[in-house]
């Protein structure tokens, strides 16, 4: 059986001043990890086409 889902816990102090910063200036991510999602993605399309191909 499922465990219950908890409360998410509230952040606090410089956990939230991290939190805060990094969500007003994210990361770009770069050409090759770009490359590397899409690469993941066309496999997933193919396998999901035929679960046999890998």
């Amino acid at each position: 059986m499922a465990r219950p889902i908890t409360e998410t816990p509230i952040l606090t102090g410089q956990d939230a001043v991290r939190f805060i910063e990094r969500a007003k200036n994210p990361t770009r991510a770069t050409p090759e990890e770009k490359k590397a999602v899409q690469d993941a993605y066309k496999k997933f399309k193919l396998m999901s086409k035929d679960p046999n191909i890998f």
